[in-house]
């Protein structure tokens, strides 16, 4: 079984992803209340360890996961998605080719 994050890493983690989506001031949203709620009813205390903090965390470095992987998504939707019909040059930088140069024209010209 793969090892978990420490807790304040995947609340930190998802605080950004939040930052993100929402703006300079995600601190006024209901998300950031409710994780930094949640992150707080879920700390391990000297006295308690119980499963119910392992599986609290787990889902909090699965709803990480999922946040970042659907920016990127979107990130990458946006620069791959088509806009239409796309030159040859466009098409082929898009992949990382270049097309070779005609050296003195194309031969054929007077």
């Amino acid at each position: 079984m793969a090892s978990l994050a420490p807790p304040l890493r995947v609340c930190r983690g998802i605080l950004k992803e939040i930052r993100a989506a929402k703006g300079p001031n995600y601190q006024q949203s209901i998300v950031y209340r409710y994780l930094l709620e949640q992150f707080r009813k879920n700390q391990v205390t000297s006295e308690k360890l119980c499963r119910a903090q392992q599986e609290s965390l787990h889902s909090a470095s699965s709803y990480l996961c999922l946040l970042s992987s659907v920016r990127l998504h979107s990130s990458l939707h946006t620069l791959y998605h088509g806009r239409g019909e796309r030159s040859v040059e466009e098409a082929a930088g898009l992949v990382g080719l270049r097309l070779p140069a005609q050296p003195g024209g194309k031969g054929w010209e007077e």
